[in-house]
């Protein structure tokens, strides 16, 4: 490989040791994303997988197979659904969330409209059922499309809980285990379940993915107010769109009753002026909302890098531990 491994990004490294299977992956996406009847259905998922996302997800899925001795061909499939099912989600989030960037790109809705951003979402999870099914597996279908109810639970639990200033850690955290950590459980677990793994193993490769996925997403949220701008969004995203996030949460818990107004007029009642995300972050800071939520993503991390011990040793074992430090890293 000959690359300093200090340069190298755990997930990069990953994709250096998928590269065959990544490549078939991409293939079959491309394969599956066309359609002879609406060219608008690949233009607009064209900018959304070319836009160069990690591919995590499907990449999450292939090395759970591999770790688990599995030699194909439906990790392929499997991956490929993965990711259809993320890109569907991502397509309707950003008509939900109103958004105008995605991975620092215009988003497919501002480029195009809402509704081919929703309708073309739809015929992504059509095509994430067709492929899914293509395995032969009802146990994987089960999975998938349980996920795939849970996500989209994740997200309208989202909806009413975002601007209820009542909302606690735990319904934060069910919002979180929906729309973001059910994929990636859902992912590790399907190449554990199509490898033919141990119970044991599979169960192992679900809780992983489960607390990777929320360690992700506590992440993201932290970023969102101290961000360096990497993530593709502006700081103070979550502020602006009202969604109430742990930091958020944890400063909510500890207000007084000038600041608990501040969070009703700029979250519940959504009247925000110049200055109040300063002011917001200046909140959580006082009150180590954003240290204290550092400490439950890393915890988060511990939990997924614990899980993989039911593995076989392997050097994608460890790969997937990196994984998890990574996600944490980010906060450096």
């Amino acid at each position: 490989m000959g690359m300093d491994n200090v340069t190298v990004k755990p997930h990069e490294k990953l994709a250096l040791a998928l590269e065959a299977e990544l490549a078939a992956v991409n293939t079959l996406i491309r394969d599956r994303m066309a359609s002879k009847h609406a060219p608008r259905i690949p233009e607009v998922t064209a900018h959304l997988v070319e836009a160069g996302g990690k591919r995590l997800r499907p990449m999450l899925t292939l090395a759970a197979a591999k770790a688990c001795g599995y030699t194909g061909p439906y990790h392929i499939h499997l991956a490929a659904t993965v990711e259809f099912i993320h890109t569907a989600t991502l397509l309707h989030d950003d008509v939900v969330d109103e958004s105008a960037q995605r991975r620092g790109r215009p988003t497919a809705n501002l480029l195009w409209d809402n509704k081919s951003s929703v309708l073309v979402g739809d015929y992504l999870f059509a095509r994430s059922f067709q492929l899914m099914t293509e395995c032969n597996s009802m146990r994987v279908m089960h999975i998938l499309s349980g996920a795939s109810a849970t996500i989209a639970e994740g997200e309208v639990l989202q909806l009413t809980a975002a601007q209820d200033l009542s909302t606690s850690e735990d319904i934060y955290l069910q919002v979180v285990r929906g729309k973001t950590a059910a994929l990636f459980s859902a992912a590790t677990e399907v190449g554990g379940v199509i490898a033919d793994a141990d119970p044991t193993v599979v169960q192992a490769l679900f809780d992983y993915g489960d607390a990777l996925g929320v360690s992700f997403q506590i992440v993201d949220d932290l970023l969102d107010f101290e961000g360096t701008g990497q993530t593709g969004k502006n700081i103070g995203d979550d502020f602006r769109e009202r969604k109430l996030t742990l930091p958020m949460i944890k400063a909510i818990a500890k207000a007084d009753a000038t600041e608990r107004a501040f969070w009703v007029k700029t979250i519940e009642k959504g009247k925000q002026d110049d200055g109040d995300l300063d002011h917001a972050i200046n909140i959580l800071r006082k009150h180590n909302a954003l240290a204290d939520t550092r400490l439950v993503a890393l915890d988060w991390a511990d939990k997924a890098k614990a899980a993989l011990l039911a593995l076989p040793e392997s050097e994608i074992r460890q790969m997937l531990s990196d994984i998890a430090d990574y996600v944490v890293a980010r906060l450096r």
